[in-house]
């Protein structure tokens, strides 16, 4: 396999003690052949085994400078100083010197760092006091610029690194945080389609039960009564299968989902002809000037309004009626739907068992800020009582603005009906 420079140095990055070591071994090569090679009296003694031995000293331990490099800067000082002491030519051990407090500044803290500067100038101060010849303000000036210059490097670096794993730690807090919220929306979204599942099904699936049941009834003696009842359950559950399909659509990967418009409270007259349809005596009264909803309150009203009439339905009994009250008014929306049958205490019991209904409705009114009462109704029978808080905007070119309620034919005086 052809190897790259760009892989070479990825994979020497990757393995920092073999990079160390080849600086080691090359430095102490050098620095050996130096001494060896320029060691000329009466500048320095004569070369021999202690010399060279004290130099490598001085460069060999950069093998571990990322892992004891304030420990091995403190141990080279003293071979460092001995070569000057002795009179012996130093070779290249100052870079040695100079690599290892650049490892300090590099790869530990502030303090540490501090100390390894300390280090160095104190040993920097005993080779000029046991130089044998005095030294010169220019080699001052060089070895203090040097030596600054090799810890401010290191500590750029350091902060550089330490910059660069916070984006990276942020990046990855964002990325996390990204998930979070995809997971909380899909959660939200699977939630909100089986509320409106849910709404579709028991609402349709209890007038197609209780049709069905007066089909039986009526089928030996009035068959007219018994086939209107087969048509009513057939167009329920057409209307019911379209509903589910356009929910369900928006689940489909395969294809562009079919969209129909959800349901709102310009629907309320349809949903009531329905319900008397299926035997339950529902009249229906919208009180003050109609205003444009925002889209989750018209839905979330409607579904209140659809979940309650169809547990009338189920728990009022034959002889019960039911009532449907829309008021609007400037900056609320009540919605109260009300029946005198014998379900109560059944629905009562409902409320807290295992119906899912209610529940939804609870999380519909909650979810738009609203006040919602459920329970007993006074004089008899059940009441499902919600507020909407509005902010009223302008909703532009929504259909809602364009689709008026005729409930004229629908709309009769509480006195006359409930007297």
């Amino acid at each position: 396999m052809r190897t790259t420079p760009g892989s070479t140095r990825s994979w020497l990055w990757a393995h920092p003690l073999v990079s160390d070591s080849i600086l080691a071994v090359v430095l102490t090569t050098a620095s050996l052949w130096t001494i060896v090679a320029f060691a000329e009296p009466p500048y320095a003694r004569p070369a021999d085994a202690l010399n060279l031995a004290l130099a490598a000293s001085c460069t060999l331990p950069l093998t571990l400078r990322r892992q004891r490099p304030f420990v091995l800067l403190v141990a080279t000082a003293l071979p460092g100083v001995g070569l000057i002491a002795l009179g012996y030519s130093p070779g290249l051990s100052g870079i040695g010197t100079f690599v290892l407090l650049y490892s300090v500044a590099a790869h530990r803290g502030l303090a540490l760092s501090l100390a390894a500067l300390a280090v160095s100038f104190a040993t920097y101060a005993a080779m000029v006091a046991a130089a044998p010849v005095p030294v010169s303000w220019a080699n001052h000036v060089v070895m203090t610029t040097v030596m600054l210059l090799c810890w401010v490097c290191g500590r750029a670096l350091r902060l550089r690194r330490a910059y660069l794993s916070e984006l990276v730690q942020r990046a990855d807090r964002l990325e996390r945080a990204r998930e979070a919220d995809t997971r909380a929306a899909r959660a939200e979204e699977r939630s909100r389609i089986a509320r409106e599942l849910h709404d579709v099904v028991a609402h349709h699936v209890s007038v197609m039960t209780v049709q069905a049941a007066a089909a039986r009834k009526m089928l030996d003696t009035k068959p007219d009564v018994a086939r209107d009842a087969l048509t009513a359950i057939e167009e329920m559950g057409r209307t019911a299968m379209a509903e589910m399909r356009s929910i369900v659509g928006v689940l489909r990967t395969d294809g562009p989902a079919e969209r129909a418009p959800q349901p709102g409270m310009q629907d309320l007259p349809a949903l009531v002809e329905q319900m008397r349809e299926a035997g339950l005596r529902t009249q229906l009264w919208i009180e003050g000037e109609r205003r444009g909803l925002p889209p989750g309150v018209d839905l979330a009203a409607y579904r209140l309004v659809q979940e309650a009439l169809t547990n009338s339905l189920r728990h009022a009994g034959p002889s019960a009626r039911a009532w449907v009250t829309v008021r609007h008014e400037p900056d609320e929306l009540s919605v109260h739907v009300e029946d005198d049958g014998r379900g109560a205490a059944e629905e009562s019991l409902r409320i807290g068992g295992k119906g899912h209904g209610l529940v939804g409705i609870r999380e519909r009114v909650a979810l738009y800020g609203g006040v919602l009462r459920i329970g007993p109704r006074t004089g008899g029978g059940f009441e499902v009582r919600a507020q909407f808080p509005i902010n009223h905007r302008p909703l532009g070119n929504s259909p809602l603005n364009h689709r008026p309620l005729n409930h004229s034919p629908l709309k009769q005086s509480p006195l006359e009906d409930r007297a």
